[in-house]
């Protein structure tokens, strides 16, 4: 059973974040349910790598010292899977904003699919996306995106060791990603559709892996509450 001395000296969590909470959500929920159990005044918690609202899976939380382990866990191999639809776009990449532009489909072939991912294996330049919590002049992107004001944005090197597509269905395509820090997700749904001369949205993102941390291993944040509740 862990103790109070436990978590300040520093405990990972793997934490596997529910739809439509933000990473941000999920440590606050989980510092406020460990103070309480132990009667802390205060303990650091973090995260080790944002997951969208949107997305699902595998959040590393780390409480007391561990937190100064955060930027190694960072810097940590990630793999995803998900879902593009083929054929239309949205502003923030996702379905966190509805479609605004679609794009012809008819000449787009598995073998075009599956061919079209090797152009996005290796180093690559990825813009991110606007709708993005990346900072520019002490703002982040996505208030200027939401604003309606326009900005430029650089583009960084990532790099993506894997890329499959492993089932296709109509306009849906699923697909399996392993990728360096600092990969979007929804800018490769983007480029990708570009690339097959039309257009694509991620409609769905799962986060399974970190390093050598998998998804199987982690639990629900109501798993982690009644497991404390136990002491």
């Amino acid at each position: 059973m862990k103790t109070a001395q436990d978590y300040l000296d520093g405990q990972l969590l793997l934490i596997d974040k529910p739809l439509e909470w933000t990473s941000f959500q999920v440590v606050n929920k989980l510092r406020w349910h460990i103070r309480q159990a132990f009667n802390l005044k205060k303990i650091k918690v973090g995260h080790a790598g944002t997951l969208d609202p949107l997305a699902t899976g595998l959040l590393i939380i780390c409480t007391g010292k561990m937190t100064k382990q955060i930027d190694t866990f960072q810097g940590q191999i990630k793999t995803y899977t998900g879902t593009f639809v083929l054929g239309s776009t949205t502003p923030s990449y996702d379905l966190e904003t509805e479609i605004d532009q679609e794009f012809p489909t008819a000449h787009i072939t598995p073998e075009l699919i599956h061919k079209t991912t090797q152009q996005f294996v290796g180093e690559i330049d990825q813009f991110p996306p606007v709708f993005s919590a990346l900072k520019k002049e002490g703002k982040r992107l996505y208030e200027f995106a939401r604003a309606g004001e326009t900005v430029k944005i650089d583009s960084r090197k990532i790099t993506i060791e894997e890329f499959q597509i492993t089932n296709i269905e109509g306009l849906k395509v699923d697909f399996s990603v392993r990728c360096s820090k600092g990969t979007y997700i929804r800018s490769l749904a983007f480029d990708f559709g570009k690339a097959l001369n039309s257009g694509a949205h991620l409609s769905a993102l799962r986060r399974t892996q970190i390093g050598n941390f998998s998804v199987e291993k982690a639990i629900s944040i109501d798993q982690f509450i009644s497991l404390l509740s136990e002491l």
